[in-house]
């Protein structure tokens, strides 16, 4: 769904995209790190990293650093690299504090979870429902 919104409203400019991390666990929280280190704040390779994450998470979620180093190695990072980016205490404190706002101050109590204009959306929701509540947006 979400390159249909992508490409649609996104990269259009009809609307603009904030994407917030809330990782549900360490090992989650984890791999959310790498991505950041992975891609050292070029948003399309975030994007593909986590994209390549969720289609990994099973083997992830149960060989979490051996998997993460693997997945560290293919983009070019160094073991230590890798190590250093998964110990740093500064990047799991952002991380959690994104959580902490998200779960406080939002309210979110699912994933995913999406907010049109102010409007929280929990759940997965198909492209025809986005696409009908963003066009009556754009209409006002």
């Amino acid at each position: 769904m979400f390159p249909k919104i992508k490409s649609e409203y996104i990269d259009t400019g009809k609307v603009r995209y904030v994407f917030r991390e809330f990782p549900l666990d360490a090992k989650a929280a984890v791999a959310s790190m790498l991505a950041r280190c992975i891609a050292e704040d070029d948003a399309g390779k975030y994007f593909a990293v986590i994209d390549m994450l969720f289609k990994t998470r099973d083997e992830w979620v149960v060989k979490t650093r051996e998997t993460l180093k693997r997945i560290g190695r293919e983009a070019g990072m160094s073991e230590q690299s890798v190590e250093t980016c998964i110990k740093n205490q500064a990047l799991f404190d952002k991380l959690s504090a994104n959580e902490k706002f998200a779960d406080e101050v939002l309210k979110v109590t699912a994933t995913p979870t999406f907010f049109i204009n102010g409007e929280r959306i929990k759940g997965a929701i198909p492209f025809e429902a986005f696409d009908k509540r963003i066009k009556q947006l754009l209409q006002n």
